[in-house]
C-alpha cells in the first residue's frame, strides 16, 4: 500500500510539461488516449499552469436597462440583425448577442452595449 501512496505523490507532484510527455508515453507505448491522461492533471499535477485561458467568449444581455431603445439600436447596429429581430433579442434578455468571439470583440460589444445602458455578461 506504501508504494501507492508514493506513486500517488509523484503522480501529484509532475510540471505540466511532465504530464504531457507522459501522456505520450501512455497513447504511443500503451494506447491509451490523452484523454485518459486528463485525469491526472485533475488530480493536481500541473497545478494553476494546467488551466487554460479562455479564447472564445459568449456575449450575454442580462437585461436592458432603462433605455431600451438605445439598446435596441445598439444590438441592430452590432449584430446586423434587422430592427425587428433586435428588438426581439432585447425583450428576451437574459439573451446571447454574439457567440464564439475573441475576447477582445466581446470586451468591445460589451462596452457598446453598457454605453447604451444594458447590462451585459461575457461568459
Amino acid at each position: 500500500m506504501a508504494d501507492l501512496k508514493q506513486f500517488a505523490e509523484q503522480l501529484v507532484n509532475l510540471t505540466v510539461k511532465e504530464v504531457n510527455d507522459l501522456a505520450t508515453i501512455l497513447k504511443d507505448e500503451y494506447g491509451i488516449e490523452p484523454a485518459a491522461a486528463a485525469v491526472v492533471v485533475a488530480a493536481g499535477g500541473g497545478g494553476a499552469e494546467a488551466v487554460e485561458e479562455q479564447t472564445e467568449f459568449t456575449v450575454v444581455l442580462k437585461e436592458a436597462g432603462a433605455s431600451k431603445l438605445a439598446v435596441v439600436k445598439a444590438v441592430k447596429e452590432l449584430t446586423g440583425l434587422g430592427l425587428k429581430e433586435a428588438k426581439d433579442l432585447v425583450d428576451g434578455a437574459p439573451s446571447n448577442i454574439k457567440e464564439g468571439v475573441t475576447k477582445a470583440e466581446a470586451e468591445g460589444l460589451k462596452k457598446s452595449l453598457e454605453e447604451a445602458g444594458a447590462v451585459v455578461e461575457l461568459k
